[in-house]
């Protein structure tokens, strides 16, 4: 394997070299391992009782000649089957199974089996439309399919060291990197959802071929350049979409599709979030490989926005279910909003890029946010029911008859006939080691307080660290030096939590004040086996309110405790929590349940507002009505469902 020059940034440690043994996040990555992965193998085979199918295998047997049929499903429905393989390939990296890895090379061979002669490989074309590949870059999603193949085939390489999905992913890219291009004979455009793009700088990572981050770089930069080819493309269609055959249609809001100037000159994040954030990502990779400055500040530009302006408090984008996107500044809806937990995952790729760049704490906090609270809250505690949308307040009622909140779902689905989020969620938590640390020559970056042990070289000294971590139920953190070869100076690097009003360190049990840059606490020494080094959080729990321009939350609060935003559920306190209000100046207790092996409730002395017992209540009137006092109970907005179907609410009404 050819080596890869890199930049002075810090880099991901191996999955390999990670072993996660935590009270919290073991659970969930046995989950994924032991249920989420066997299931949703079942999921993609059609074979869930009373859930959407998926097509996704059948798809691939009629392109591969084994069986007869139709297309079913949606155009870019072959990534089903990838983003599964890619959370297998995680998996088998850290826990080797037999049994599952067989299944997984089944799978493989069936999708080497529908691989075209040049390389080409799309089930939907292949089957439906074989005359008509890269003519609709714009609604087809060829390349934002292929950049999952890649993930895919880079995920199992590294798991299992076998070549034949990465032989796969490396054909369809050396297809794709032919045909796209600004020389003679090649289509100068780009795809309409962005994904391949981060992809092939995995495949560049893995194979040290320049050409796939070259291709990488050429995708960004044409993307919004004049003459515009999405625009070009359309006019070519007769402004004809797939989603409307037949029907002539006006010219789409290249906004949308993040077209509508070059990336370089964007300072708003706009348009549909999840192609949105996983641009950013690819955006910040070729920093990382490239030291781009100009797209480095364009990365910072969309950061600042997208996390200041348009970002829900559990680390959720997106505020509109009308093409999955974001709207505007400080419009920020809580009972119709989208936040897809694909666009906190990709949010969550922007933030561990970013922090490779940097270790700046903000994007430690808004990873650990997301990752916390809605990446986690769109699956089950059973591993089998899913969330897409992820709304900060439900009332089934109108989930269920109001038109404009259909998308709103009171209880978590088994799967979804576009199933983007539920292999989503099965590929982050198998790879959750990728985001608990970077490191560079001299330094290990803890972002994540995720127990673990790991082994890596630190100034040329084989190192074994052992992290302990209480969170999110205790604010107690420490890492040892288990074994430390040799002499010499390096640093550790501990993220200081923003929730975290105060946070104190020691080592070896001597209080230490340590240098705080930009969020992170710096320990330079020459570390020996048996060194402690801890930290403890401020774990009180604390009212959060929204930026006065954020009309939705005018009046209300939100609680938080460590990395966890709670909320409130009928279960606990009754319907309407509309009518719930939370004074000022009511003490915040904890509360520890036996539920989930031991969780932290929020407790707190509230008010109900009662109706009259007229016989008939007027639907409006003059006098006011009265309070009484009421028992508030929150729970961890992660865990919400997973209980009695019922009303949910993030932001509660504030009284004095």
């Amino acid at each position: 394997m050819l080596e890869v020059k890199k930049h002075d940034y810090s880099h991901q440690l191996d999955l390999k070299s990670v072993s996660i043994q935590d009270r919290y996040w073991s659970p969930y990555v046995d989950l994924i391992r032991n249920t989420v992965i066997p299931y949703q193998w079942e999921a993609i085979n059609d074979r869930i009782p009373d859930a959407e199918p998926s097509h996704a295998i059948r798809n691939f047997r009629i392109a591969a000649g084994l069986e007869e049929g139709e297309f079913a499903g949606f155009v870019f429905q072959d990534t089903d089957l990838y983003k599964w393989l890619e959370a297998v390939g995680y998996s088998l990296a850290v826990t080797p199974d037999a049994d599952l890895e067989n299944t997984a090379d089944e799978a493989i061979r069936l999708i080497a089996s529908a691989q075209q002669d040049d390389g080409y490989l799309n089930t939907y074309f292949t089957v439906a439309e074989p005359d008509k590949r890269w003519t609709n870059l714009t609604d087809c999603h060829e390349m934002y399919t292929a950049g999952h193949l890649i993930e895919a085939a880079v995920s199992y390489y590294h798991g299992t060291g076998k070549m034949q999905l990465l032989d796969v992913a490396m054909r369809f890219a050396d297809h794709i990197d032919d045909r796209f291009g600004p020389e003679p004979g090649q289509i100068r455009g780009y795809d309409g959802h962005q994904e391949l793009e981060l992809a092939l700088v995995k495949l560049y990572e893995a194979t040290g071929e320049s050409r796939y981050l070259n291709l990488a770089g050429y995708l960004i930069d044409e993307r919004g350049r004049e003459p515009n080819f999405l625009h070009k493309e359309w006019e070519q269609r007769g402004r004809i979409s797939l989603w409307y055959p037949g029907v002539v249609q006006k010219t789409p809001g290249l906004e949308y599709l993040q077209a509508h100037q070059p990336v370089r000159e964007q300072a708003t994040a706009i348009g549909h979030a999840v192609r949105a954030v996983y641009m950013y990502t690819a955006m910040a990779d070729l920093v990382l490989h490239k030291g781009d400055a100009s797209l480095l500040a364009a990365c910072e530009r969309l950061w600042n926005n997208l996390v200041h302006r348009q970002m829900y408090v559990t680390g959720s984008i997106g505020s509109t279910h009308h093409g999955e996107a974001f709207t505007f500044d400080y419009d920020l809806p809580n009972d119709t909003n989208y936040s897809e937990t694909c666009a906190s995952i990709g949010l969550i790729f922007f933030a561990r890029r970013m922090l490779q760049l940097k270790a700046k704490g903000e994007y430690g906090d808004v990873m650990e946010r997301a990752l916390y609270n809605t990446v986690t809250a769109g699956m089950a505690g059973d591993g089998k029911h899913y969330f897409y949308v992820n709304p900060m307040e439900v009332w089934p009622e109108a989930s269920e008859r109001n038109p404009g909140k259909h998308h709103v779902k009171a209880v978590r689905q088994k799967w979804y006939g576009c199933a983007c989020c539920p292999p989503n969620v099965a590929r982050i938590l198998s790879s959750l080691a990728h985001y608990i640390f970077t490191s560079d020559e001299n330094t290990l970056y803890t972002h994540l307080y995720i127990a673990n042990e790991t082994e890596l070289e630190l100034s040329g000294r084989k190192v074994r660290l052992k992290l302990d971590s209480g969170l999110p139920w205790k604010g107690e953190a420490k890492l040892t030096v288990a074994e430390a070869e040799g002499e010499g100076v390096f640093t550790l690097a501990m993220r200081v939590p923003g929730w975290s009003k105060t946070s104190t360190f020691s080592i070896n049990g001597e209080s230490i004040a340590p240098i705080i840059e930009d969020g992170y606490a710096y320990f330079n020494r020459d570390w020996r086996t048996g060194d402690v080094l801890t930290i403890e959080l401020d774990m009180e729990p604390q009212r959060i309110y929204a930026h006065p321009n954020l009309r939705a939350n005018a009046g209300r609060v939100a609680l938080q405790r460590g990395p966890l935003v709670y909320c409130f559920e009928e279960t606990d306190n009754g319907a309407p929590l509309a009518s719930l209000t939370l004074p000022a100046t009511a003490p915040i207790r904890v509360v520890h349940a036996e539920w989930r092996g031991g969780v932290v409730f929020l407790e707190a002395e509230g008010q109900r507002i009662i109706e009259t017992e007229q016989l008939h209540n007027p639907l409006y009137r003059s006098e006011p009505y009265k309070r009484e006092g009421h028992r508030l109970l929150a729970v961890p907005y992660t865990l919400w469902g997973n209980r009695d179907p019922g009303e949910m609410l993030v932001w509660i009404r504030q009284s004095e």
